[in-house]
């Protein structure tokens, strides 16, 4: 076919070549795959001939004979060739096109106009903004017009226009046209037409955020524009007076505080708006207010109108309960969609030390999705609002909200009504963090209630109630286990076999947190929680499938080896087999798996023997496969696709907790693969979670089998040491641990390597503001480098024995503390007037021992000792005097100075 038309003054389609297009139009309206498919070609040739899109913009602007879906069609093809092609289009069709834009932007059907506008705003963005200076002159007058619709297609352009390029408008390069465009639409904010007056806020709302200087100029005039609207009838132009409101606390909070009471009882009334997108956008203040610091004083005498307010917002809507089909009970034989199915991030190793005190606080990993028990819903809803606003406000005003909320709560949790009950539960399961001190007094009548209703006869009571006890569950394990956590338990190993989907995700992921906070509290239970969890493996569909390999993977972290015993063996590993030999190389689901299996191994241990060849084997030919694909898409980007290297991570990650779990048994398997081969490719990987998990798998690998990696070290090394940099936090930590292990294992061959290292570590642990992670490995490699060769690190000790002392003090007794120690007292040996200036940072850290080995106390003694004599008595006296007691105390007792 083609496409000739006349050009003469103005241009004509030639009648064909419109029919062409028109068959076209109908044709890709059909939801045939093959007439679809036919569509995109025809869609390539037609796209060769440049009057193409005349045609397209002719049916959409001119040709009134065809239905408005037909013509809105070809207006958003032709925008989808603007976008994909408009450097390529002739200059006299681009003129065409946006002279019939502006031409037609009052048309008077609603969807053809919003069309037009869309059109405008994808050419605007296209760097035209710059090359069409006619543009927003035009559409600014436009709005003067006396016709309704050319006043409303104009707006809608220009809302368009705002929402897609604010920065360019607020710029020089466009010469400022804000000055003249903000003080227009204040003008429209008293509009005669709601929809008008709704489209001018929401233009000024785009140049909130980024602080425009033109809105910054005429900031007051907006503000009491905006309250002149607060009482009006369009719930549109009520929301965005909201949003507005909502966006100035963040940005001008300056310019509110002294109007702050009375937005506070606006705020108050459109949070229980019978429109439920006003109360959602009002609902959002509370939440922006939480974040400021005058929240406390600007809420304090409203908390008694607020809190029922919020309380009452978290109830389900009918139209929530619909769509989650709250009336099923039973849907356990339906298998998932899987657009249901999010997509799944894997977290890449790092690589930690043990603190004092128990638990790693940097591990905790605070779960930012306050409603988990809703995320089919998973848009953002008044009922998440209402209880993430609560959940901030229980965080800033803690025990002082009880008051207000305790009343209600008995109300709501004993209430007939199911709707009701379900949301005092989310209010409980929303204070818990913030509120905990307070609840504590109520908690052994509450959570025995809380236990009940996970026997509810609704789906989604029983639901929450697993996601508010989890929220307590850390309460829960500090109580005598017979108290609580062992009904609690039995009653959510119950709910993980529950018949209904939603009640067995929340019960699995409420297992995994309360698996975190127990530990080694359940190995009395193992049996039985085990039977549980291998049993919901026959019974779950795919996607909970995929939350049962994380309970899984947590309860082998938290109970460790104690899940090495034949009994739990013979449970655990047969269904994860059949699953991993179910499973093709290509599929997702294998990321879940193999990370459950990486926590399996690492426990197991020894007990992992009997299975760890094919995973070895197929790990390899994971990493193997992605490198080879990465190869052939780096050498020709348009034959090959490029590969996911998720499979790659989490194969090396499985790798490494294999190398852990089996320590010297991995030798053999070592042997009989080109792992080392693959390592080298790998750490030198563009992708920084590839290099971070190579150089875990690399110090795994270095304690499980050295012999095989130290003919490599040679070409490792000046890798390593380019991987020092702090910019990427987690590939700089695991290659400092790295760079530690290899030093043990080198011990005097380290020499030549040194230089390498060195400098970028003692950089890095003087850095402000480094994570207290990165430091510990620092300082624990620096320490192990001096251990092997004193005399080359020694002369460096007074540029790091300071934050080195500070970042240990608090690492518990262990291998890696102890040798980094031996370190640092051979450095001393070496070179003691490096730590003269700092010596009293080394007498604490010192004293952070609890139990060194004697030969170790033995140094310490000695250096201490050393000094006092060298100083004399006097001197010693005088420099303990600085001391705190605690420290005197510990350095008398154990070392008799």
């Amino acid at each position: 076919m083609l496409l000739v038309a006349a050009w003469g003054m103005e241009w004509q389609p030639d009648e064909q070549g419109l029919q062409q297009v028109l068959q076209l139009l109908k044709d890709s309206q059909s939801p045939d795959t093959a007439t679809q498919r036919a569509v995109q070609e025809k869609l390539e040739q037609l796209n060769q001939f440049p009057d193409f899109n005349n045609y397209l913009i002719f049916v959409l602007t001119s040709l009134k004979s065809e239905d408005e879906p037909t013509r809105s069609l070809s207006g958003l093809i032709l925008k989808n060739n603007v976008k994909a092609h408009y450097q390529n289009f002739p200059p006299n069709v681009a003129d065409f096109i946006k002279r019939e834009c502006l031409n037609n932007i009052g048309d008077p059907s609603p969807l053809i106009r919003a069309t037009i506008g869309i059109l405008i705003t994808t050419i605007a963005s296209k760097g035209e903004l710059q090359t069409w200076p006619e543009l927003l002159p035009q559409l600014c007058n436009l709005l003067n017009s006396d016709d309704y619709n050319t006043c409303e297609g104009s707006f809608g352009a220009l809302q368009k226009i705002c929402e897609d390029s604010s920065e360019l408008l607020d710029s020089d390069a466009l010469n400022r046209p804000l000055n003249i465009m903000i003080p227009k639409f204040l003008q429209f904010f008293k509009h005669c037409s709601p929809k008008i007056r709704s489209h001018a806020i929401a233009c000024v709302n785009q140049f909130i955020i980024g602080r425009a200087q033109a809105l910054m100029d005429n900031i007051d005039t907006f503000i009491e524009s905006l309250f002149a609207l607060a009482g009006d009838e369009d719930s549109e132009v009520r929301k965005n007076v909201c949003r507005a409101l909502v966006m100035l606390l963040e940005v001008r909070i300056d310019r509110l505080i002294p109007h702050m009471h009375s937005i506070i009882q606006y705020m108050l009334q459109r949070t229980q708006d019978p429109d439920e997108n006003v109360a959602l956008e009002a609902c959002e203040f509370w939440l922006t207010l939480a974040e400021q610091p005058i929240c406390k004083e600007a809420l304090s005498g409203h908390l008694v109108q607020l809190i029922p307010i919020l309380v009452n917002g978290m109830k389900y809507s009918e139209i929530d309960i619909i769509l989650l089909k709250g009336d099923v009970e039973e849907d356990e034989a339906v298998p998932d969609s899987e657009q249901d199915i999010k997509p799944r991030f894997h977290k890449s190793r790092t690589v930690t030390l043990q603190h004092e005190g128990g638990e790693d606080e940097e591990g905790e990993d605070i779960d930012e999705d306050e409603d988990d028990d809703d995320d089919t819903l998973s848009d953002w809803n008044l009922r998440k609002c209402s209880a993430a606003a609560l959940d901030v406000l229980a965080n800033v005003f803690r025990e002082e909200l009880l008051p207000h909320l305790l009343p209600l709560l008995k109300g709501l949790l004993f209430h007939p009504d199911w709707v009701i009950k379900e949301s005092g539960i989310l209010v409980l399961g929303a204070i818990a963090e913030g509120c905990m001190q307070g609840m504590v007094p109520y908690l052994p009548e509450l959570i025995p209630h809380l236990i009940q209703c996970l026997c509810d006869k609704k789906a989604l009571v029983r639901s929450i109630a697993c996601w508010t006890l989890s929220r307590y569950a850390h309460w829960v394990v500090s109580q005598p286990p017979d108290a609580h956590l062992k009904p609690l338990m039995t009653e959510l190993l119950k709910r993980i076999l529950d018949g209904n989907k939603r009640v067995q995700e929340a019960a699995c992921s409420a297992f995994a947190t309360l698996e975190e906070e127990a530990c080694t509290e359940l190995v009395p239970y193992l049996s039985f929680i085990l039977d549980t969890l291998v049993f919901a493996f026959g019974k779950y569909q795919h996607k909970n499938l995929l939350i049962l390999y994380d309970a899984i993977g947590t309860l082998a972290d938290s109970v460790g080896h104690h899940l090495n015993q034949p009994e739990y063996i013979e449970k655990l590993m047969p269904p994860l087999i059949a699953k991993w030999n179910e499973l093709k190389d290509e599929d997702k689901d294998l990321f879940p798996l193999l990370e459950c299996l990486s926590s399996v191994a690492t426990a197991l241990q020894s007990g992992f023997l009997p299975y760890c060849e094919p995973v070895y084997q197929r790990c390899v030919t994971l990493v193997q496969k992605t490198l080879a694909q990465a190869m052939m898409y780096s050498q020709q980007p348009d034959q090959y696709e490029a590969p996911d290297k998720d499979f790659m991570i989490v194969a090396l990650d499985l790798l490494s907790g294999l190398a852990e779990g089996l320590g010297g048994h991995v030798d053999t398997l070592v042997a009989r693969s080109n792992i080392m081969t693959l390592l080298f490719q790998c750490m030198q990987d563009t992708m920084p979670e590839v290099r971070q998990s190579s150089f875990a798998l690399l110090g795994d690998l270095t304690k499980a089998c050295f012999p095989h990696v130290k003919p490599c070290i040679a070409e490792f090394m000046p890798i390593l040491g380019t991987n020092l940099n702090p910019e990427f936090i987690s590939v700089c930590n695991n290659a400092t641990w790295a760079i530690g292990e290899i030093c043990m294992q080198m011990g005097v061959e380290m020499q030549p390597y040194i230089a390498m290292v060195l400098n970028q570590l003692v950089e890095i642990i003087n850095r402000p503001n480094t994570p207290k992670t990165l430091l510990e490995n620092t300082a624990i490699s620096i320490g192990r480098l001096g251990y092997v060769c004193p005399q080359e690190v020694a002369p460096l000790l007074p540029q790091f024995i300071r934050p080195w002392c500070t970042s240990l003090r608090n690492i518990r007794d262990n291998e890696e503390k102890d040798s980094a120690f031996r370190g640092i007292c051979m450095m001393i040996g070496v070179n003691p007037g490096g730590v003269v200036q700092d010596f009293i940072f080394f007498c604490d850290a010192v004293a952070s021992w609890v139990n060194p080995k004697d030969d170790l106390r033995d140094m310490f003694c000695k250096i201490l000792h050393g000094f006092k004599e060298q100083v004399g008595e006097e001197n010693w006296q005088q420099f303990s005097e600085q001391f705190p007691p605690l420290l005197k105390e510990r350095l008398a007792a154990c070392y008799g100075v």
